[in-house]
């Protein structure tokens, strides 16, 4: 279109200026979708035209007049700008009057429509206006509020907006100000219609209706953009977005779920229900990013967590049990996933599922033993009770991870409920050494040569199972002394499966029970190496016709006393002529090989030896023990001896004697027909070439566990001792109840120890070392001191 008025010169006055100006600008703000031109060819308003007008006359200094909006009277430029500005304000008053007008009649969606379309219109419009005033913003309008004066505003500029992007690039200070003033605040202030109606279009949503969310949006973001800080015009302001719909929505948000998930929970169980508050959280974290302001996530998700999930907790705690008992894995998953979100939600919860594991390991346990009562001694498979355990761990420690993510307190309730059904248990009974004992037993099983289980189960997975196992014993000592004795047994009798799988169990103890407890073990399979390598220098002498030479194929292991538990005979044993050339042969070489200071202490009760047969038909290869390789090599000389020859030849006591005797005779190597006389059996037949006949005695059976028990209770005690010297010494001063409590929580990563035997070993530490103690009171202990030489 053409306009009605020509542009006027640079020196026009107000009246012709504004009256180019307010066409223009009638023409941006309503109908701007016909057009506006840069060119000055064009028929329709001139761009820049409006610029040069609005330019000239913001500098030009020849008028003087008094200021109708309150902006005091000054003279030159500052008046033009005011009149120019006051001008621009009681046009976006009339202009906004009609839009205001026009909505009067209009509700919910049709309100909002036409709402959103004329914000759309008059923000794009206040958009090309700001540029026609660039001139009044950068010099008029800042001088102003340098000077303090806060009623002027700019027509745009650019502000800092947290929440997601508007349709505006920039805010129209001045313009969105008009805006709130009389189109905004009035629609509102009649019952809050839009509001209300933004509300409304929300709960049609909720309640499963499809809405025009950009619409939504749309609206909702306007109020972000209406809020003003005199302040700092740059800094974003949600006071009208806070006033007139956040804490609106949030209320009804509220008012909401409460009625929907009490009435939800009427008629329907508890599993439904999380997966329908799963739900309703979802939709509300994804309605944040759709229609609202990102902002606004901090206040809504909580409110719908308290309604939602807090307010039913009682509820879902009571239910938890019963998720567990019928393995309803998802269920569980989403019952933690909604209670993490309360800040004790998930207390209660441990609290279940550490009883529950702890239900779970017993009543595994005692499926064992088939409802009868075992003996703290009685004997159970190994392989099948841990097994057992190790079934309910892995159960449950998955469990932790697919369902409540590996959440650290829920891993703590399953180490103490292992640590409970481990220690005590139906087949463990009172006893606190029955689990760490199976467990050695069960070690050893995996780790001797042609074992079962090492060929059909994974033994590396095997012994970490056992390692698990170990870390929730609370003997964890009975555990090594145990395992160390039968490590010995396994390399002296040459039974390990290999060097690689002992190392890789002491490797996974050490993680989990420290470098200490595995210091010992490692030794020895150092010193395995040490005496290999001694033999096979002795054999390299023998070959060659050294002392001792002999065609007896002879092995000896050199062990260290400190470190092997190992104990000698009990009685005599005579060395057979057969090899007490070897014998005495290897300790002059020993001895000559600069350790001559060292004493060897021959072990014959755990020598093994190999005899050939040669009086048969069929040469038969017989695997005793050294005492069994005594007796036999006897008949040699003769076929028939009495006990009492045999026990003068071998120098073995009679009691042992006669279970080393009846083990050849079951094995009719031997024939017993008169009492105590023994015949060689020349019919001897068996199906085996090789025969094992160096099976363990009965006596030696029984006596394992009261030895090892015997032993580990003295070296409790001096580990008691040691820990206390060691406390007394850093500490120098102490009182006598934390030096109790301070020496039990040191000893228990190894064992619980009993305050009673704390205390005797500490009275008995005292009384041997000559030290006073100064009481004072009842405290106790106050201090101990040792008495100086002489005095």
């Amino acid at each position: 279109m053409n306009p009605r008025n020509p542009m006027p010169p640079a020196a026009s006055d107000l009246q012709s200026t504004w009256a180019f100006l307010e066409e223009g600008v009638d023409h941006i703000m309503t109908k701007l979708h016909t057009g506006v031109s840069y060119s000055k060819a064009s028929n329709t308003i001139h761009y820049m035209s409006l610029y040069t007008v609005a330019y000239n006359y913001c500098t030009s200094a020849k008028m003087r007049a008094l200021d109708p909006m309150g902006i005091t009277s000054r003279t030159g430029a500052s008046l033009m700008g005011s009149d120019l500005y006051n001008n621009l304000v009681r046009y976006f008053v009339l202009h906004l009057k009609t839009l205001r007008e026009n909505a009067e009649g209009l509700q919910d969606e049709a309100l909002l429509r036409y709402y959103a379309r004329e914000w759309d219109r008059y923000t794009t419009g206040a958009n090309y206006i700001n540029r026609l005033f660039t001139y009044l913003n950068r010099h008029w309008v800042k001088r102003e509020r340098d000077e303090g004066r806060r009623q002027a505003y700019p027509v745009y500029t650019v502000r800092k907006h947290s929440g997601p992007p508007l349709n505006l690039t920039h805010l129209a200070q001045l313009a969105l100000l008009q805006w709130n003033t009389n189109l905004f605040t009035p629609i509102q202030q009649n019952n809050a219609r839009l509001t209300n109606a933004v509300l409304r279009m929300i709960e049609r949503e909720r309640n499963g209706d499809s809405i025009d969310q950009g619409l939504v949006k749309k609206v909702v973001h306007s109020f972000v953009s209406l809020g003003l800080d005199d302040t700092d015009l740059n800094s974003e302001c949600l006071n009208v977005y806070g006033e007139s719909f956040e804490h609106p929505f949030l209320d009804a948000t509220v008012a909401y779920y409460r009625r929907e998930s009490r009435a939800y929970l009427d008629t329907h169980n508890i599993p439904d229900y999380l997966k329908k508050a799963e739900e309703w959280l979802k939709e509300e974290e994804d309605r944040v990013e759709r229609c609202l302001v990102t902002l606004s996530r901090r206040a809504l998700i909580p409110k719908c967590e308290e309604i939602l999930v807090l307010e039913h907790q009682t509820a879902l705690w009571e239910h938890f049990p019963v998720l567990l008992e019928f393995d309803k894995d998802e269920d569980l998953r989403r019952m933690y996933a909604l209670l993490a979100r309360l800040p004790d939600g998930l207390e209660p919860l441990r609290r279940n599922f550490e009883r529950f594991v702890k239900a779970a390991g017993l009543a595994a346990v005692a499926g064992l033993v088939s409802g009868t009562e075992v003996e703290v001694d009685a004997e159970v498979d190994p392989k099948v009770y841990v097994d057992t355990l190790v079934s309910v761990y892995n159960k449950n420690r998955e469990r932790v991870q697919r369902c409540f993510r590996g959440e650290v307190g829920f891993m703590a309730s399953l180490d103490r409920a292992n640590q409970d059904y481990v220690n005590c248990n139906a087949v463990t009974s009172d006893s606190s050494t029955k689990s760490p004992e199976l467990l050695a037993k069960y070690a050893d099983l995996v780790l001797r040569k042609n074992n079962k289980i090492a060929v059909v189960d994974d033994v590396e997975s095997a012994l970490q199972n056992v390692a698990t196992l170990v870390n929730y014993t609370s003997e964890k000592d009975v555990f090594e002394t145990f395992y160390q004795n039968r490590l010995a047994r396994r390399l002296v009798h040459g039974v390990s499966a290999s060097e690689d799988s002992e190392s890789c169990m002491i490797s996974k103890l050490d993680t989990v029970c420290g470098a200490a407890y595995t210091t010992g073990l490692r030794k020895m399979l150092a010193e395995m190496k040490l005496s290999k390598d001694i033999t096979d220098r002795f054999k390299e002498r023998t070959r060659w016709g050294g002392d001792g030479a002999t065609k007896v194929d002879f092995s000896v292991m050199v062990l260290a006393t400190n470190l092997w538990s190992l104990k000698p005979p009990t009685h005599d044993f005579i060395v057979p002529r057969e090899i007490l050339p070897l014998y005495t042969g290897f300790r002059q070489y020993y001895q000559n090989q600069a350790h001559e200071a060292r004493r060897l202490t021959w072990l014959w009760n755990y020598s093994k030896c190999e005899l050939r047969t040669n009086y048969l038909d069929q040469n038969y290869l017989l695997m005793v023990s050294a005492f069994q390789m005594g007796v036999l090599v006897l008949f040699n000389e003769r076929d028939t001896l009495a006990l009492e020859e045999i026990g003068a030849a071998t120098g073995v006591e009679r009691g042992h004697l006669e279970q080393v005797l009846a083990i050849l005779v079951r094995a009719r190597v031997l024939v017993n027909e008169e009492e105590g006389q023994y015949d060689l059996n020349p019919n001897f037949r068996s199906r085996k070439i090789r025969i094992n006949l160096n099976l363990p005695v009965k006596a030696e059976q029984k006596a394992e566990t009261r030895r090892v028990m015997g032993s580990l209770n003295d070296d409790r005690k001096l580990l008691i001792q040691a820990t206390i010297v060691r406390v007394m010494k850093a500490r120098k001063t102490m009182k006598h109840q934390s030096l109790i409590q301070e020496v039990v929580t040191l000893l228990s990563q190894r064992f619980v120890p009993q305050v009673p035997a704390v205390k005797q070993v500490r009275a008995s530490l005292l009384l041997l070392c000559g030290q006073v103690l100064t009481i004072a009171g009842d405290w106790g202990v106050v201090g101990e001191r040792v008495h100086p030489a002489g005095g």
